[in-house]
């Protein structure tokens, strides 16, 4: 890499853009689950108008409803206490003697001092989105700070490069500090930042231009971008901190959402087995048999849970994915130039 580049795409102001990142990751899910349930009870509503053997004929064959909705009682009953229990697990992580929580207290402390002092701050905000502020406001004030002392530099090409480093560093920073001032722990949006805050493509700017211009550097803009390292090293073991902090309230969120969802579907169930059959909602509406209509929805009704389910786990397994790499290690192509290294 010869320079850094500030029109770095995804990396310089929003790298979660694109709208398939916004479904899976921001998109509220109970409309993520509602837009799915819809699409499905369309297509089987549609199907119907194909030429195929109409619905009412394979209950009648059948004597009841009760064999297309009968699989879906044991289906949620145990799939809803496999979810619950692993969501137990999870949790049971937290619980331990007074020992352990004592430790972990100490440790959660010392990381807060070392963030106050790398920062200069008396005392760090308790919330996670204030923390978070501060700390990307801490690597905007280091990179301004590093900007000024290199009106002295002689060599020009250095100065170039960090007038572009700081440039890429403060247009992040200033679109994350926007967004995290309103932002509430418990909803996505301090996750969302916390991503959206490329701070380990910034680490290794910084380290390749010092490698780069070792022997032009002076001492103070040595000891600027080392304050900026150390800085932007911090923001690392705080995001995946808030990040197991959320993973944990999503988890718990999902198992209260399958609780809830669980009864009314199950409720639904047992209707449909104990009272159609292919006697039942003699006639059509829209052009389309009753029978269709209320036997789909029963169906959506069914996978509900699952799908509830599905939208939650895809929030949580798509950040795992993009935060798999703590440090310097970039994983992601969207992240990287084509001459880095």
């Amino acid at each position: 890499m010869s320079e850094v580049d500030s029109s770095d795409g995804p990396a310089s102001e929003d790298r979660l853009g694109g709208p398939r990142l916004w479904i899976l990751l921001q998109l509220n899910r109970w409309v993520f689950t509602g837009v799915i349930l819809a699409v499905v009870y369309v297509v089987l509503v549609a199907f119907s108008l194909v030429d195929v053997t109409p619905l009412r004929v394979i209950v009648d064959t059948q004597g009841s409803i009760g064999f297309l909705f009968s699989a879906f009682i044991g289906a949620i009953i145990t799939g809803t206490s496999i979810v619950v229990t692993i969501n137990q697990l999870v949790l049971s992580q937290e619980l331990g003697a007074v020992g352990k929580q004592r430790e972990r207290m100490q440790k959660a402390m010392e990381f807060q001092q070392d963030v106050e002092e790398t920062i200069e701050e008396d005392a760090s905000p308790p919330e996670p989105a204030a923390f978070l502020y501060e700390l990307v406001d801490g690597v905007d004030e280091r990179a301004t700070e590093l900007e000024a002392v290199m009106e002295d530099e002689r060599d020009e090409r250095l100065r170039e490069k960090i007038t572009d480093y700081v440039e890429d560093v403060n247009r992040n920073a200033q679109s994350v500090k926007v967004d995290l001032e309103d932002a509430q722990f418990g909803t996505f949006e301090v996750i969302w930042n916390a991503l959206n805050f490329n701070y380990s493509r910034k680490i290794y700017d910084a380290r390749k231009i010092r490698a780069d211009h070792d022997d032009s550097m002076s001492e103070e803009a040595n000891e600027k971008i080392d304050h900026m390292i150390d800085t932007l090293q911090l923001f690392g073991p705080a995001r995946e901190h808030f990040k197991t902090l959320y993973f944990q309230w999503e988890l718990i969120n999902l198992s209260r959402a399958l609780l809830y969802i669980s009864v009314p579907a199950l409720t639904v169930m047992g209707l449909l087995i104990m009272y159609i059959d292919g006697n039942a909602l003699l006639g059509t509406t829209l052009g389309i048999d009753n029978l269709v209509w209320v036997t789909s929805a029963g169906f959506v009704v069914g996978i509900s849970p699952f799908v509830v389910f599905i939208t939650y786990i895809l929030r949580i397994a798509t950040v795992a994915k993009r935060t798999l790499a703590m440090g310097p290690f970039i994983l992601r192509e969207s992240e990287r130039e084509e001459d880095l290294g």
